[in-house]
């Protein structure tokens, strides 16, 4: 029990900064320990291939050097065969030191053994690394990203942007979307009604904002606006914190039709118009479609004034087991959306 004493008015601030100091402390000392066990293990295997090369070295060699590195660091684990083999394997995949200092050095084990078991292509292990240590994804939402083949939907999806967006705004928004999305985490029932499709997603919306990706943060379903003497309801509301933008999202279960890009512009017009402040950029459409003709989307966005996207979506499997865990709470990305909408808008 605290004994009573008097504190100066700013106490509390000072205590919650050196609360602060001393968390971020242990984060730089966490990442820094990772960071040299990564440039360990990459040296250690770059040795062994080295060895292998040179001297011929065969699989009992390691075998051997591993029981020997384990009885001299009994109290360290990671020394075995096989994760041995899995430094030699590292070292191999990413042959260039200062790419493994400044980017690869920031993921864990657990990830590096992830992407060298699933990924095969140098590119495409590039692509999953850069992703995971830009967004700070755990072993299980890599596993997922990488399983539902991201890399082969990442900015895929049709859009106007590079004609309605500033050139640093369009790439950013452009490889924002995906096509298709994978909504593996929805059971449907009745596929046929928007409605059903946005109650789905509204009930496991912790999935459907890891599949829309880092910086979305959700605002509402069926928001209302007023506009004249009528109302409109937008399917889905999110706000982009990297791009500082609201997003508007349509739902729609069958065939991409011309008019919905007609729609979703003066959806976009409403929403710029009522809910935009200073320092917002240009709102976002997607329009989320089972499927699509890219001739008529070409078309149907090619005079539009409003930066729209159009993209697919599948559904099937759930998420795999766990994932959940990783992800960042409603009411977490509810507060950080907030705290960038002057007036808790």
């Amino acid at each position: 029990m605290h004994p009573i004493v008097s504190v100066p008015p700013d106490y509390e601030q000072l205590l919650r900064d050196i609360k602060e100091r001393i968390s971020n402390a242990q984060l730089r000392a966490a990442v820094s320990v990772n960071r040299e066990l990564i440039l360990l293990y990459w040296e250690i295997g770059r040795e062994i291939l080295e060895r292998q090369s040179r001297a011929k070295w065969g699989a009992k060699v390691i075998d051997r050097l591993a029981a020997d590195l384990r009885a001299a660091f009994p109290e360290q684990t990671g020394f075995s065969p096989r994760n041995l083999k899995y430094m030699r394997k590292f070292a191999a995949a990413w042959t260039d030191i200062t790419f493994v200092q400044q980017l690869v050095a920031q993921l864990p084990w657990g990830h590096q053994v992830v992407l060298l078991d699933r990924v095969d292509t140098p590119e495409h292990r590039v692509f999953y690394a850069r992703r995971a240590a830009e967004h700070g994804w755990s072993r299980n939402v890599l596993l997922h990203q990488i399983d539902s083949g991201l890399v082969n939907r990442q900015g895929r999806a049709i859009t106007n942007f590079d004609r309605t967006l500033p050139p640093e705004r369009s790439d950013l928004a452009r490889e924002l979307l995906k096509s298709p999305y994978s909504l593996d985490f929805l059971t449907l029932h009745d596929a046929e009604r928007e409605q059903s499709l946005e109650r789905a997603l509204i009930a496991h919306i912790r999935d459907f904002l890891v599949e829309l990706g880092a910086g979305f943060a959700f605002v509402g379903q069926q928001k209302a606006l007023r506009v004249g003497r009528s109302e409109y309801f937008l399917d889905l509301l999110f706000y982009h914190l990297g791009l500082r933008c609201f997003v508007v999202i349509e739902l729609k279960v069958g065939m991409f039709e011309p008019e919905y890009a007609g729609k979703m512009s003066f959806y976009l017009a409403a929403v710029d118009d009522l809910m935009r402040r200073e320092g917002d950029g240009p709102s976002l459409g997607i329009i989320l479609c089972r499927d699509r003709d890219e001739v008529i989307v070409e078309y149907a966005l090619r005079d539009m004034g409003r930066p729209i996207g159009v993209s697919t979506f599948d559904t099937g499997a759930r998420l795999p087991d766990g994932i959940r865990d990783a992800l960042p709470s409603v009411e977490r990305l509810m507060a950080e959306v907030a705290s960038v909408m002057p007036g808790g808008r």
